[in-house]
């Protein structure tokens, strides 16, 4: 009873974005937090640094190069979703098109949020990462805790309860309701 696209493996293209402590606001400025559905936030993910004054795309913000155009692997840096726990950010960066987030470290809470919406955040040494970032592609073995470049493969740890979430591609709702009988049972003997 999946209730969210189970990830196993996955391969896709990535985008460097190196910067330390890049924070929930920074992901999606709060003035784009009017919306109450978990769509839509895309076009506003990195707002301050995607877009120049004149609202045209910053020639300068990798995820514009055309080289990265279509990445859905972000490659970046230490502490990466600090700041506030607003789960706008994850949204944000889902809707913009990211499955896989590769940091030295995440926010617990951004961590957390990130699982619960689908993606894959993998915490990896800054040479692991820089050799990565050298391919257009990478793919994600998430059983086996792998991250692999056409030349060198990664080990990556995960909790083992987010990894059998995202593997099952359960939710919490889908999580309680393998309890359904149980529930049930109890609440009739109240």
């Amino acid at each position: 009873m999946a209730a969210i696209k189970p990830i196993t493996t996955y391969k896709g293209k990535i985008v460097p974005l190196f910067n330390d402590n890049i924070d929930t606001d920074q992901i999606i400025p709060k003035v784009h937090l009017k919306r109450i559905s978990k769509s839509g936030f895309g076009p506003f993910a990195f707002d301050e640094w995607r877009y120049l004054p004149d609202g045209s795309d910053n020639p300068d913000f990798n995820p514009n190069k055309p080289q990265y155009k279509g990445a859905s692997i972000l490659i970046t840096g230490d502490n990466f979703g600090c700041g506030s726990s607003r789960e706008h950010a994850a949204w944000a960066l889902k809707d913009y098109g990211f499955h896989i987030i590769i940091a030295g470290s995440f926010s617990d809470i951004f961590y957390m949020n990130c699982t619960k919406n689908a993606m894959l955040p993998i915490v990896l040494e800054k040479s692991a990462r820089e050799h990565l970032a050298q391919y257009e592609e990478i793919e994600i073995d998430l059983p086996n805790q792998t991250v692999s470049s056409p030349d060198k493969r990664f080990h990556f740890e995960i909790d083992e309860t987010w990894k059998n979430k995202l593997v099952n591609g359960l939710d919490d709702i889908a999580i309680t309701l393998q309890y359904e009988s149980l529930i049930e049972k109890y609440e009739k003997s109240l």
